[in-house]
């Protein structure tokens, strides 16, 4: 009769741990905490009667069995994820339906697709963007999405994250922040203080006009603490992305959403003049229906955006 194997967390804690010499390092590759990765050690070692690591005050060292054991655990685990890969490459090819904010999609999603497509050519997306991602009492509510023939229907959401029925990920809470362009500022008239921008053209955001979970101009004006600045002035327009453009052609300052607009930061064509960022209730979610959880394609999709919003939440 074959031997009964450890458990798989027991061992991938062990190589982590063993390969980093630390639990703390292991837990934060593993995104658990150092007391459950050295908890996990202590089920092997149990199941193998015998220490693995010796624990000093202010270090870890691994016994001689071990070392002897770490590198063959680490090519078992190699092979492991191998195997896997190579079954989902032999997956049928698969399509995933996405419907979310068009600002997300512009902004957030589509820079980053070629990672996906690089990732999993297996896979076909069909994304469309739609207000109806957004909560909103008074519109109606999106078609759910499911399981049609071999296409995964799965969405972004905006908003409370309470959807029944559905597995339920959060990929990030955003911020309301004043931006505009670089060329705004070279203009004169100075943004030095929230203060300042009694001097300056507001851009307003009309998609919603009733909406008061998003804060406008007058909410972020009383965030920051500033009176005396008649928010009503500026030009409104009729959607998110006619505001970003407004802003990117330096026509004012405008009210947008941090980190959908991180990229445009980050390479010079937009700047934050002032760090308050008004919060909002609302997030965002990326909603999977239960019964196509296990489907290849949206089990990918899910994983892959996932670790997009986990890179994006190291790289600020």
């Amino acid at each position: 009769m074959k031997e009964r194997l450890p458990p798989l967390n027991a061992l991938r804690a062990f190589e982590a741990a063993g390969r980093h010499l630390s639990f703390k390092k292991a837990a934060e590759e593993l995104f658990v905490t150092p007391a459950a990765v050295s908890q996990q050690v202590k089920i092997l070692e149990d199941y193998l009667g015998t220490p693995l690591f010796r624990r000093l005050t202010r270090a870890l060292e691994l016994t001689v069995p071990g070392a002897a054991m770490l590198p063959r655990v680490g090519e078992g685990l190699d092979c492991f994820v191998a195997g896997l890969a190579a079954a989902r490459r032999t997956e049928e090819r698969g399509r995933i339906a996405v419907s979310a904010p068009p600002n997300f999609v512009s902004r957030w999603l589509v820079p980053r697709l070629t990672s996906f497509t690089n990732s999993y050519p297996q896979f076909d997306l069909r994304i469309t963007g739609t207000l109806k991602a957004i909560d909103n009492p008074e519109q109606d509510a999106p078609a759910e999405p499911g399981r049609q023939d071999a296409e995964a229907h799965v969405a972004v959401r905006y908003g409370t994250g309470e959807y029944p029925g559905n597995l339920v990920d959060l990929l990030f809470r955003p911020t309301y922040v004043p931006v505009c362009s670089p060329k705004l500022l070279a203009r004169g008239g100075g943004l030095r203080k929230p203060a300042d921008l009694r001097f300056q053209t507001l851009i307003h955001d009309d998609s919603s006009p009733d909406d008061e979970e998003r804060p406008g101009w007058e909410e972020w004006l009383r965030f920051a603490g500033v009176k005396g600045i008649d928010f009503e002035r500026g030009p409104r327009l009729s959607n998110g992305a006619l505001v970003h453009e407004a802003a990117l052609e330096g026509v004012g300052v405008a009210l947008l959403l941090r980190p959908l607009i991180d990229t445009d930061i980050e390479e010079g064509r937009l700047v934050v003049p002032f760090p308050q960022a008004a919060p909002t209730p609302y997030a965002y979610y990326l909603v999977t229906p239960e019964n196509i959880a296990d489907h290849p394609a949206a089990d990918s999709f899910r994983l892959w955006m996932l670790g997009q919003a986990e890179k994006q939440a190291r790289r600020r």
